[in-house]
């Protein structure tokens, strides 16, 4: 075995096709021979892993060698997951995140709970309680995931703010399927015909003055800064204090009013729609665009995703700093949200577009996050 892999590993930078080496270790896989997949995919990792910029082959086959193995069933093959993922040759903080997706997609959380035992890092273990709290499993009841996820050992972790259990906002999340060939999600952008809001021309609109702060930009741009950072974002995040309330039918004319970027001459040149929704819409909405990423990257997956749908949600609705996420969902539930949407030259109108907006409950504040990606 140990000839064959390392004939592999010394033919690959030479391969225009890696199509061969992703049969082998299906056969191997198929005839049972789960290690076979994790040391060829540790031994790739020791020679091309950790150069700066790996060879196509190299991604690629590792990619498929770690598919194989989370995504199909057995605990045979969630150990060697595990085993490849955690070997030094492989170990990365964001193959943490990747890998916990991929395995809570496919694995009952009982074949999990080795995960919380055996060979795992503290943040692979972080990230697949919460992608399996994103799939409705009871964390805090499973045999051998439980005295983890309850510990208070991991609160200082970044995820040890989220709750244990879905809260009422998130309600079932758009998950991606994953195979061997690729994944699939939805895109929950761009507002819906039901319920559009008109836009009323000459209505009132109080006085505004802007009080965006860098923390509070950062914030609310929390599920799309991926965009921006990692593909060929644009975000435009900024809030605004009201002298009298707004009332519902003026939030359309006030959004165009704040001049906005995004909103650059629409309404009169351009189309414009603005729909109310409920904040459930709006943290869907924050999820995906955090969790799957825009045209050229893959997101946060699901338990960073879902930290980063909360922290906008939160500065959206105007949420004191660092509150328990139950309050967030209230402050969250007492705000009036919008989608919005326009044909201006600021959107790309690709696929990744996102327009939301929030009204403080005394409706005397008023947030907007504008979010645009291209291919």
């Amino acid at each position: 075995m140990a000839d064959r892999i390392q004939k592999i590993v010394t033919e690959l930078p030479g391969l225009k096709s890696v199509t061969d080496v992703w049969k082998a270790a299906d056969r191997r896989l198929a005839q049972g021979d789960a290690a076979f997949v994790a040391d060829l995919g540790i031994a790739l990792a020791g020679a091309y892993g950790s150069e700066p910029r790996p060879i196509w082959q190299y991604g690629s086959v590792f990619d498929h060698l770690l598919r194989l193995l989370a995504t199909n069933p057995g605990p045979g093959n969630v150990r060697q997951a595990l085993r490849l993922v955690s070997s030094m040759e492989a170990a990365h903080r964001k193959l943490d995140h990747y890998t916990a997706s991929l395995l809570a997609s496919s694995h009952p959380a009982e074949e999990l709970a080795e995960a919380f035992t055996g060979n795992a890092s503290e943040e692979l273990r972080a990230c697949l309680v919460h992608e399996l709290v994103l799939r409705g499993v009871a964390v805090t009841q499973t045999p051998g995931i439980a005295g983890w996820a309850t510990s208070p050992h991991w609160k200082h972790h970044p995820l040890g703010w989220l709750p244990l259990a879905l809260s009422d906002v998130e309600g079932q999340p758009d998950l991606p399927s994953y195979s061997t060939q690729g994944s699939s999600h939805s895109m929950p952008y761009g507002p819906s015909e039901n319920g559009r809001v008109v836009v009323e021309r000459g209505a009132h609109v109080p006085p505004v003055e802007e009080t965006t702060t860098p923390a509070v930009a950062k914030g609310i741009s929390a599920a799309v800064a991926n965009w921006a950072d990692e593909s060929n974002g644009r975000i435009e995040a900024r809030v605004f204090d009201l002298a009298a309330p707004l009332d519902a039918e003026s939030v359309p004319s006030a959004l165009l009013a704040l001049g906005l970027e995004c909103l650059k001459d629409a309404g009169r040149k351009t189309a414009f729609s603005v729909m109310a929704c409920p904040p459930d819409r709006a943290w869907r909405v924050l999820f995906a665009a955090a969790s799957s990423g825009g045209a050229y990257n893959s997101g946060a997956r699901g338990a960073y995703g879902r930290l980063a749908a909360w922290q906008s949600l939160a500065s959206l609705a105007g949420a004191a700093e660092g509150p328990p996420v139950e309050t967030v969902e209230a402050r969250a539930r007492e705000c009036a949200w919008y989608v919005f949407d326009a044909d201006t030259q600021w959107f790309e109108r690709v696929a990744w577009d996102i327009g939301l907006a929030a009204v403080s409950p005394e409706s005397r504040w008023l947030a907007v996050l504008a979010a645009t990606d291209t291919d």
